[in-house]
């Protein structure tokens, strides 16, 4: 006789079918595509002052609108691409937020130009491994503001050491899925793997 045994995962994670699909697949899996690393740290923008549901149901709004989130084409935008944005009811239209967009597509590039790769500098600061986060979980963190001054410095914007933090989170450089959360261990198992 089989019994299913319930899962547990970090709380949030169990808000919805949408929250439970992106924690249990996405979140925390470590990302070392940069072109994927900025994309989310665009999104994590966008999130600022919003829930993360709010950006995530509307991602492949933004997915379309930002035309794959490829960085030299978005870096390549003027006002005409600016206002048509402010027009998509499929994103959340801030000027301000559009503007960091373009403008982080331009750090980026600029970084890539001078020959420094975006996943390798984001890599850099955790000695290119996840580290793993043990007890309450901050806002933000020494770490994530140190990250946010190198990522300034660059020309990015939209990128408080709170934002940071989260996208740190995302991303897999950090993980901070809850002590007892199954996908903590399978994302530690995977690194396992992966270093093997």
């Amino acid at each position: 006789m089989h019994h299913d045994t319930p899962i547990t995962r970090c709380p949030w994670g169990d808000a919805d079918d949408l929250m439970r699909d992106y924690h249990d697949r996405e979140w925390g899996v470590p990302e070392r595509d940069g072109r994927k690393l900025w994309e989310k740290l665009v999104l994590d923008g966008f999130q600022a002052g919003l829930s993360w549901r709010t950006i995530l149901a509307r991602r492949d709004g933004f997915r379309r609108a930002f035309e794959g989130f490829e960085p030299d084409i978005v870096a390549a935008y003027g006002d005409r691409e600016v206002e048509r944005l402010l027009a998509d009811p499929g994103i959340i239209r801030s000027r301000s937020k559009i503007g960091a967009a373009i403008g982080n597509a331009r750090a980026y590039v600029a970084m890539r130009e001078a020959d420094e790769d975006f996943a390798d500098f984001c890599w850099a600061f955790v000695g290119g491994e996840p580290l793993a986060w043990e007890g309450p979980v901050p806002p933000n963190s020494p770490l994530s503001t140190q990250v946010s001054k190198a990522l300034r410095k660059r020309g990015f914007t939209f990128v408080g050491p709170t934002i940071v933090f989260a996208w740190m989170e995302a991303t897999g450089l950090l993980n901070t899925h809850a002590s007892d959360c199954f996908r903590r261990r399978q994302v530690n198992s995977k690194l396992l793997k992966k270093k093997n």
